[in-house]
């Protein structure tokens, strides 16, 4: 069985976006990539919103061909731009031209479920969602997730989208630890719905 894993970052008001969409308001650190890094290398697909997918893709797309980049980053962007997507969304098409078109496919947002239930009955890695709220919300809300980890960073953002906006839901803390040379505190639970 593969799992269903998803990562956010909030400030600690616990926004995951600022006003306006504005992700330069959260407290993001080095060890935030660290920590997706390690999340990367146990994913066999990668679960986007249709926001995010086109935008993470062209930010990793740019760090790969950066001269400049990283060890590290460049086996962030090798990850990325390789891995299987789906992305959960009722208007993005993705062009038989684009180049990330042989390894991603769209879901309908009221398909996500099936999709989700169906590629976790199969093998390979964890299925990885990093924020896209709109996107793993319902899906939380229909115990579709398994594991969710929540970057907790030294900040206040004011304003901006709630990590959770569904109904109540009941979580498991499987342990908290400050990420190493930082102060992002990374919380990790188990979202799997208990029976009762």
């Amino acid at each position: 069985m593969r799992r269903l894993v998803v990562s956010v970052l909030t400030s600690l008001d616990g926004a995951y976006v600022g006003p306006g969409g504005d992700l330069s308001v959260l407290p993001f650190e080095d060890a935030f990539n660290d920590h997706n890094l390690a999340l990367l290398r146990r994913a066999g697909t990668l679960v986007y919103g249709s926001t995010w997918f086109p935008d993470n893709w062209t930010h990793w797309s740019g760090v790969a061909q950066d001269a400049a980049s990283g060890e590290r980053d460049r086996e962030i962007a090798r990850l990325v731009t390789s891995l299987d997507a789906l992305v959960v969304s009722d208007t993005t098409v993705v062009d038989a031209g684009a180049p990330w078109a042989a390894t991603t496919r769209v879901v309908r947002r009221d398909d996500a479920p099936a999709e989700i239930t169906r590629l976790k009955a199969g093998d390979g890695g964890d299925l990885l969602v990093f924020g896209s709220a709109t996107t793993w919300n319902p899906l939380l809300a229909q115990g579709l997730v398994d594991e969710l980890v929540v970057l907790v960073g030294a900040g206040l953002a004011g304003e901006g989208a709630r990590l959770y906006a569904g109904p109540p839901a009941s979580l498991r803390l499987l342990d908290a630890q400050v990420l190493p040379g930082s102060q992002l505190v990374r919380l990790r639970y188990d979202a799997t719905p208990t029976a009762g």
